[in-house]
């Protein structure tokens, strides 16, 4: 049936050499261990929660109390860190558990390949994702791109090989906890990383595997869509609300925007600095032309469906962020780069390998410095994201510090600039009149300060909101900390 029509995208049994169960698997999971180590070395335990992070943790948190939580979110992070941050507010345990997650995700990813590339070339496909600067730093965040990487690797490498072998139930099981995890972590990212393997699907007429894929996919956005029936006024105005906050979707070409970002914002919007250094982008632009050399490799080796599938699907999950968004942030693309890095560890060991004698010495040599350069880069970007996301974060704690000394203390209500990090910081509720984040107004706010602290974050010399208008003024540094008069008169500050 499917078998002979899939034969025509050139056999995947073909491959040769590919790698077995057992010692085979040792280098693996000698990359996922130092992807772990790496990520508690140079992005350190001790790293405070970002803006996203404060969000997804304060759903199940035993700190401070849920944040709103807008309609492009999806709760599988939140899910994904309970069982820490529901009994433990230490950010440290919190990290290191991720870390050591993260780790043995991306064994399992790359482990699902096994019988479909040599175990060199996966070894240095996950060498080569998990060295990138946005990879490390990632992995011990609490936050759903990552996860949706790893996921959409081991999905497409369940499909190739339950589609090549008709195999066990075991792929079945493994494609369908795949594509559960990541609509768990962002349905419509799943959605658009499997287009291309339910296109091969249907093409192949493999009912099963279809069958299997969208039950994944359904179970893993179950949860998302129910939630945008009682929340959020029904799916479509979910999907409305979500694509307006992303800035309207539609056709921009976000392509420079990422080339920007790459110098360590983790946010680029607007995106109008001014473009990094090019030895920083340089592998952003190789990328490309590597993997159309793994595809070549591939066709003249007759197995194109292994590197031909993850390129696919790479390049749908990459479509939206490159061309339907006006902003960026280097996070997006980490389902593009975990695909892609097989092909492209493919094509770099045939280029090594492929030549004799003195051209392959040079070969050799001209990788081995081109992925020291490569990495020197990584690290150094990484660690100018890191210092800065600190810089970020103590700033954030020490503002929660004066505030708790005014006398806004749990339970409290924050509004203002960076009132949703802060509040988290603070143990307090955050609150919004306008904006993305509105969840409350100013009668509502007037209300709440007769019960308990409430506080507003304004720049020095800026407006304040009107409901702040008259309430007594702190300035701490750059900031104006307005303490409603109810505060004043309970917190003693």
């Amino acid at each position: 049936m499917s078998g002979s029509r899939y034969a025509t995208l050139a056999g995947i049994r073909r491959l040769g050499a590919p790698a077995a169960p057992g010692r085979s698997e040792y280098p693996l999971a000698l990359v996922a261990v130092a992807f772990t180590l790496a990520q508690l070395v140079l992005v350190r335990p001790g790293l405070g929660l970002g803006w996203d992070e404060t969000v997804y943790v304060s759903q199940i948190s035993a700190h401070a109390p849920a944040t709103f939580f807008s309609a492009p979110r999806a709760r599988g992070i939140s899910l994904l860190v309970a069982p820490v941050t529901s009994w433990s507010s230490s950010t440290t345990l919190l990290r290191v558990y991720l870390a050591a997650l993260s780790g043995l995700a991306l064994f399992l990813a790359l482990r699902t390949w096994r019988t479909l590339f040599p175990v060199r070339v996966l070894t240095l496909a996950g060498t080569l994702f998990a060295s990138l600067w946005v990879t490390l730093f990632y992995g011990p965040q609490a936050m759903p791109n990552y996860w949706v990487a790893v996921a959409a690797l081991a999905a497409a490498g369940c499909f190739l090989r339950a589609h090549a072998d008709h195999a066990g139930r075991s792929l079945l099981w493994g494609l369908a906890a795949s594509a559960s995890l990541m609509a768990w972590m962002r349905p419509t990212d799943a959605v658009w990383v499997t287009l291309p393997l339910l296109a091969l699907g249907l093409f192949a007429r493999h009912w099963r595997l279809l069958a299997v894929l969208l039950a994944g996919l359904a179970s893993g956005a179950v949860e998302w869509v129910i939630e945008a029936y009682v929340s959020y006024g029904g799916l479509t105005q979910r999907l409305h609300d979500a694509s307006a906050i992303e800035g309207g979707l539609g056709w921009h070409l976000a392509i420079t925007d990422q080339l920007r970002s790459l110098g360590g914002r983790a946010l680029c919007r607007p995106c109008t600095s001014a473009m990094p250094n090019p030895a920083v982008d340089v592998w952003w632009l190789v990328l490309p032309v590597l993997a159309v050399v793994g595809l070549v490799v591939a066709v003249r080796a007759r197995r194109t469906a292994p590197t031909l599938v993850p390129l696919a699907c790479a390049a749908t999950a990459a479509f939206p962020y490159l061309f339907m968004i006006g902003y960026a942030a280097p996070r997006f693309l980490l389902p593009a780069y975990a695909l892609v890095a097989i092909p492209v560890a493919d094509a770099l060991i045939h280029l090594v390998t492929g030549p004799t004698g003195a051209w392959r010495r040079v070969a050799v040599t001209l990788l081995a410095v081109g992925l020291a350069g490569h990495l020197a880069i990584q690290l150094a970007v990484l660690e100018r994201t890191v210092s800065r996301a600190n810089a970020q974060h103590r700033d954030w704690s020490r503002t929660a510090a004066e505030l708790h000394r005014l006398g806004v203390r749990t339970p409290c209500l924050l509004t203002g600039q960076d009132a949703i990090p802060v509040a988290f910081y603070t143990g307090c509720a955050s609150g919004a009149t306008g904006g993305h984040n509105a969840d409350t107004s100013r009668a509502a706010i007037d209300r709440t300060a007769h019960r308990m602290p409430v506080a507003d974050i304004t720049p020095a010399g800026s407006r304040p909101p009107a409901y702040a208008h008259d309430w007594p003024v702190h300035r701490y540094g750059t900031l104006e900390l307005r303490v409603a008069p109810t505060t004043e008169r309970d917190g003693g500050a």
